[in-house]
């Protein structure tokens, strides 16, 4: 068994973040949704409808339906494939089987141009959301693997500033394409988004390479489990649903975190389509945009957990899904780039600041001695995935009903309120706790 907390190893891990982000800001955030809105509208002679598969559909929405399918997808094999991570001790040969169904799915969107239907193209934009969602669940499973408890957040954090770093890096190597094509020789105005795809390819599994040569194959715990791999997991989530009903404010938590989390996971994956389609932004326009969360999500974090010090976690989450709320309404009323780029500020400070004390508030809301941490953070990625599709789904239908995507965005408003509601409910229970508590002490 190899040691904890080497650090070529460490190092190792924290590439496979640098490799993989580049698909998240490329693929769902910027190029890939204006590119894909230009071409299916050049396809429709200017019209907003595509076919897929002999079905009718507004090119948005079936984005948002492929997208939240791929999510659904992981959602219901998450728990198979946790109990795999768990148990059988070949994590890394499930970390390189999702991570080149992912990256080659990104090849072949190259072969997406004008003309061609969109069947072939959205099923790799599906399975390029599946692979990217897919290899998380191992790499994460590799944390407690390769450090030791006192470690563990370092190393975290170590692999999170390399996936920031990597992502930027391959975002402005994509934006000098899509902005200056002429320096290459390029006259195909088509090609240099499709350029960007293969970049996207080269970088994901080419750095991955590292990761995979130098983590460990994983530690078999087989001899724990009873039951098979494949149902065990359903089993496991089944056992913490049950334990999370008799915890009363880890279970007003999770109501809350699913509500809002439908709102801030959805707006993060349709921004990029909301400012193609609605406020007519170019690529770079959208580049620029993302590369500005990302640079503003740091601090956000920062700020969000010098909050959560003073005043707490709860009551800094009540703010900030506040924060949410109010832009999501204004995201109705944008009509200008200007107004689009001042809403990404906030969006990026607060997006830094909900994710990072989401996950945290959850771990401290879990019993002190517990010893099933994977399959209780298990049972948190299949709500935040589930949130996800609920979002997506929501978000396409109410498009597809009223033919006007900015009333999707009222839609996801009332997600907002609902999870601000319930983290007001928990911010009242637990401060009645403490109260007892501290009237039973003294």
């Amino acid at each position: 068994m190899e040691a904890k907390n080497n650090k070529k190893t460490i190092w190792a891990w924290s590439m496979f973040d640098w490799a993989n982000q580049s698909y998240n800001l490329v693929i769902t955030s910027t190029i890939f949704p204006a590119y894909f809105v230009e071409v299916t509208k050049f396809n429709a002679h200017g019209k907003d409808t595509v076919t897929f598969f002999g079905h009718t559909f507004v090119n948005t929405v079936l984005s948002n339906y492929v997208l939240g399918l791929s999510y659904l997808i992981v959602a219901a094999i998450l728990p198979i494939l946790t109990s795999i991570a768990d148990y059988k001790g070949n994590k890394k040969s499930y970390l390189q089987l999702f991570t080149w169904l992912g990256s080659l799915a990104c090849f072949g969107l190259f072969f997406f141009k004008p003309g061609v239907g969109l069947e072939i193209p959205m099923i790799c934009f599906g399975l390029a959301s599946i692979g990217y969602c897919g290899g998380f669940v191992f790499y994460n499973s590799y944390l407690p693997q390769i450090a030791t408890p006192d470690q563990q957040d370092a190393v975290s954090a170590k692999g999170f500033i390399y996936g920031y770093v990597g992502s930027i890096i391959v975002q402005v190597l994509c934006f000098v394409v899509v902005l200056a094509p002429q320096l290459f020789g390029i006259t195909d105005e088509w090609l240099p988004a499709r350029i960007s795809f293969i970049m996207v390819f080269v970088w994901w599994i080419g750095f991955s390479i590292i990761p995979f040569r130098l983590l460990p194959k994983g530690q078999p715990n087989v001899g724990s489990q009873r039951y098979n791999v494949l149902t065990g997991g359903f089993k496991e989530l089944a056992k913490v649903y049950a334990k999370v009903k008799t915890m009363p404010l880890l279970k007003r938590f999770l109501a809350s975190f699913f509500f809002y989390s439908v709102g801030v996971q959805t707006i993060m994956l349709v921004a990029g389509n909301f400012a193609a389609k609605e406020l007519h932004m170019s690529e770079e326009a959208l580049i620029s945009i993302v590369l500005i969360i990302q640079v503003v999500a740091v601090p956000g974090a920062i700020l969000a957990s010098k909050s959560s010090e003073k005043y707490g976690n709860v009551r800094t989450l009540v703010w900030l899904v506040a924060v949410w709320s109010v832009v999501c309404f204004c995201a109705y009323l944008i009509t200008y780039s200007v107004q689009f780029y001042i809403a990404a500020v906030i969006i990026g400070i607060a997006m830094g600041g909900v994710q990072s004390l989401s996950r945290s508030t959850y771990s401290k809301y879990l019993p002190e001695n517990i010893q099933d941490t994977a399959s209780f953070f298990s049972f948190y990625d299949v709500t935040e995935k589930l949130s996800i599709v609920v979002g997506l789904f929501c978000f396409g239908l109410v498009e597809s009903l009223t033919s006007e995507m900015r009333n999707s965005t009222l839609a996801l408003d009332g997600f907002f309120i609902l999870g601000l509601i319930m983290m007001i409910v928990l911010l009242v229970a637990e401060n009645r706790i403490v109260k007892q508590a501290a009237a039973k002490s003294a």
